[in-house]
């Protein structure tokens, strides 16, 4: 029997249609089954600008979305490098490292949410997935293995120092294009955090006699 639709998206017998390609009776209840196993199409490729009226051409929000997306790659891997350092730093050092590299990661998790916040407020996609991160970020991959403190702050104050060149580099463009919203995060988020930062592990590499005092 063919169906016809009354333009009030049931058909003319009575029957409106379900995702799954079956048909409920009018008025019959809702089902309390979760419908699972949805696919559909994206809603917006990642690259694109979907503009929103926030007083910006969208080829200033496209060229501050691809800045960020790199800041983002760059903080989501340090973000997971300094995890790493928490749970494998040794030494006689162990207890104030382990604190401080979870002080950082706790501070680089809210960069993050802001830099991925920021790149969908400009109309674009956000990197999010670890795959797509690992493609994109700049950061040297450590070894699955454990590391002598010196070597991971010496990792984790090199990461530091190639977002904090690339954060100024973005903050200059968005200032000459207006962009004040990306701007103000870079130069207030994440330049004065990683900065911070990187002062407080840049302190553990001093070679400073611990007991005592060098004799002049």
């Amino acid at each position: 029997m063919v169906q016809r639709s009354n333009g009030s998206g049931r058909s003319a017998t009575g029957t409106r249609p379900r995702q799954d390609g079956s048909r409920a009776e009018r008025g019959s209840a809702a089902s309390p089954r979760p419908r699972t196993g949805q696919r559909g199409p994206e809603l917006q490729a990642y690259g694109t600008i979907a503009r929103l009226p926030i007083g910006l051409d969208e080829s200033v929000c496209k060229e501050s979305a691809e800045a960020l997306n790199q800041q983002l790659a760059d903080a989501i891997t340090l973000r997971d490098l300094y995890k790493k350092s928490h749970w494998q730093v040794a030494g006689h050092t162990f207890y104030q490292l382990h604190l401080l590299f979870d002080k950082h990661y706790a501070e680089q998790v809210e960069l993050v949410d802001l830099l991925a916040e920021r790149i969908q407020i400009l109309g674009g996609i956000s990197l999010a997935m670890g795959a797509d991160v690992a493609e994109e970020t700049r950061i040297e991959r450590p070894p699955r293995g454990r590391e002598e403190v010196p070597v991971q702050i010496s990792r984790l104050l090199e990461a530091h120092e190639l977002i904090l060149r690339h954060a100024r580099e973005a903050a200059g463009a968005a200032d000459e294009s207006g962009d004040d919203g990306t701007n103000d995060l870079l130069v207030s988020n994440v330049v004065r955090t990683n900065e911070m930062q990187v002062w407080f592990l840049a302190e553990h590499l001093v070679d400073a006699p611990v007991v005592d005092a060098d004799e002049e």
